[in-house]
């Protein structure tokens, strides 16, 4: 009997620990997608300052220590504008519970609005596949034409002033003179809803990666999307203090340990 009731135990254990590692590994890349579009918007800010493409860079995330995925953004110039890339994959061993396969771009005019923008979403059983077309009129309006390719709909939107999104926004944010202690703003599109999106700068902080020792600035987006951006906690930010502002490091704290995310490779 005694016997019995250990073998019980020992199952109700084994169950209990893959439910906790399952709500582990999708917490981890919840942040993971939160982190691969946010990283994106910021990216924008280096390809703004910096003339030369194509570039690359290449980040780790860790979950409490343990490295769960790695990042990449590729940026470069086509007929039209700048063309931005964002991937994010989850490593062998947290895909064996919750893999992810994101895929996200954004083509620009040349004036650095967005033409046109694809998201491709592969996190365990969730998908997501929408495109969204920004079309410029002559004076400051704009309209926005989304399709979401699984749910085969569509919806226009007319807004009386141009709108970012996700990739490009933060090239407007680029072009100011981020100055602690005060907090600049972008409109943005995502997921069938316009945000004015708040980025507060709190301070300056000298910081050590992986690709080296930075000078940065601290910023705090204050995320609004569901859609996208997940609200799963605070989300802190260094960006390199010159007129490049690379993303080197993310830190974020939700209900089931903390993220660090690090740049491991400029290229």
């Amino acid at each position: 009997m005694k016997r019995c009731q250990s073998v019980r135990v020992s199952e109700y254990q084994s169950k209990d620990y893959r439910a906790q590692t399952m709500d582990k590994a999708q917490s981890v890349f919840v942040f993971c997608s939160m982190f691969f579009v946010l990283s994106s918007l910021l990216f924008a800010l280096h390809a703004m300052a910096e003339p030369k493409v194509p570039e690359k860079l290449t980040y780790s995330i860790y979950w409490s220590g343990i490295k769960a995925g790695n990042a990449y953004w590729d940026i470069g110039n086509t007929a039209d504008g700048v063309m931005i890339t964002s991937r994010a994959e989850s490593t062998e061993f947290v895909s064996l519970f919750y893999k992810v396969d994101n895929f996200i771009q954004s083509r620009l005019y040349p004036d650095g609005y967005p033409k046109n923008y694809k998201i491709r979403i592969r996190e365990g059983r969730h998908k997501r596949d929408k495109e969204v077309n920004f079309f410029n009129s002559e004076n400051s309006s704009q309209k926005v034409v989304y399709q979401n390719k699984l749910d085969n709909e569509t919806a226009a939107f007319d807004y009386e002033k141009k709108v970012f999104d996700p990739l490009s926004g933060f090239y407007e944010i680029r072009k100011k003179n981020l100055q602690v202690g005060r907090s600049e703003y972008i409109d943005i599109f995502d997921s069938k809803k316009f945000y004015s999106v708040e980025v507060q700068v709190l301070r300056k902080e000298h910081i050590s990666v992986p690709a080296g020792e930075f000078e940065t600035v601290l910023v705090k987006p204050i995320l609004q999307s569901e859609g996208i951006f997940l609200r799963k906690g605070d989300i802190y930010i260094w960006l390199t203090d010159d007129e490049k502002k690379i993303p080197v490091m993310i830190k974020s704290k939700v209900k089931v340990g903390s993220f660090n995310v690090e740049l491991v490779k400029a290229e």
